[in-house]
């Protein structure tokens, strides 16, 4: 008997296989709507991984320009420290022979290889004191370096007796040389150097105390600036591309700076520092926190 002529069997089977094809358009859409969802989640996957990939190279590229930046620093400081031995040599050599006036005149031009790189000599252990600190700053016993020289060839205006601390000195200058070769920099130790050379300007050596028997002052003045300078013309790129305004107004600063020293300079030397009257040194010390303050930013900048 055929399924025709038995109508409840045919119903049977068309009912049957109406539900098998509801089955199976079911699966299907659920297939599609599973495939959808997994596109989308690669789409977002996708998305993120080049996010990703778009921080690790935007990092990648920093870190490539803080070492860049920190490289070119570094041979600075040694090409200042070269120099540094080789007037200090020169400067030495007058103070042993007790050629008083080849002595004065070679001092504040040396001192300037030091004052350009003070940071870095400062990081490094006792070479500060050894090669700069002044009367009243370590035990009268222990005290050499440029300044206790300095007192003997404008106070005792005699170098007898100095023998030993003008070799002392060259030697501890060499050795810093040695120490410069391979000392670790980074990028906030610059910003920071930066600024304390300007802060050391403006709350100490405008006072005159730096070159108390001297009144060679100035000379530190222009190289703690200079050295500043240096520091910031090697991050200067990174920090254009991260706020130009800031590098701008740094810019101004520094071209003001140069403008307020510019009337002491006579030729490659400067006056004397007594020969300032209170309202210029004022007005010197007022341009330097000027500078000080933008730069002072730079590291907040260069980490955002």
């Amino acid at each position: 008997m055929s399924i025709k002529s038995n109508p409840t069997k045919f119903l049977a089977v068309l009912s049957l296989s109406a539900m098998l094809a509801a089955c199976g358009q079911a699966g299907t859409a659920e297939k599609t709507d599973t495939a959808a969802g997994q596109s989308q989640s690669d789409a977002v996957a996708g998305t993120s991984q080049a996010g990703e990939t778009t921080q690790t190279s935007q990092s990648a590229a920093s870190n490539e320009a803080d070492q860049a930046a920190i490289e070119q620093y570094h041979k600075f400081v040694i090409s200042q420290t070269d120099q540094f031995v080789k007037e200090t040599d020169a400067f030495v050599k007058a103070v042993k022979a007790g050629d008083l006036e080849t002595a004065k005149k070679l001092y504040a031009p040396t001192r300037m290889y030091f004052e350009r790189i003070e940071p870095i000599a400062e990081s490094l252990g006792d070479f500060d004191p050894w090669i700069d600190a002044r009367e009243g700053d370590v035990p009268d016993n222990e005290w050499r370096g440029f300044h206790r020289l300095e007192k003997a060839l404008w106070v005792d205006k005699s170098t007898e007796g100095m023998d030993k601390v003008a070799d002392q000195l060259l030697q501890d200058v060499k050795q810093l040389r040695v120490k410069v070769e391979h000392v670790e920099i980074d990028t906030q130790m610059l910003v920071t150097g930066a600024v304390e050379l300007l802060n050391e300007v403006s709350s100490s050596k405008v006072t005159g105390e730096e070159e108390r028997y001297s009144h060679t002052d100035l000379y530190d003045f222009a190289a703690n600036v200079e050295g500043a300078k240096e520091i910031y013309l090697v991050l200067k790129p990174t920090l254009e591309k991260k706020d130009a305004a800031l590098a701008k107004e740094i810019d101004t600063r520094f071209a003001e700076l140069d403008q307020s020293l510019a009337p002491y300079r006579k030729g490659t030397d400067f006056v004397l520092y007594t020969e300032l009257k209170p309202e210029e040194t004022k007005k010197l010390s007022q341009t330097i926190d000027a500078l000080a303050e933008p730069l002072s930013k730079i590291g907040t900048v260069l980490e955002g």
